[in-house]
């Protein structure tokens, strides 16, 4: 790295350098993760199977029925 004009003070060095490291760090993270893959489907959720959780109190015996 080479200063073409100016006289930078050893933190504005110090900041640069910091900023171009996270920005290579963050470039080698993103050429190394794996590519996303395609989400679930929803047809093979088997939560959704499940009855929901029933509740003591009015109107109870109605909500059984689903």
């Amino acid at each position: 790295m080479v200063v073409v004009r100016g006289e930078p003070t050893a933190e504005e060095l110090a900041a640069l350098t910091a900023v171009l490291s996270a920005h290579a760090a963050a470039a080698r993270a993103a050429a190394e993760a794996p590519a996303p893959t395609a989400p679930a489907s929803g047809w093979r959720d088997r939560s959704r199977t499940l009855r929901p959780r029933l509740h003591p109190g009015p109107g109870t015996w109605r909500r059984s029925l689903r």
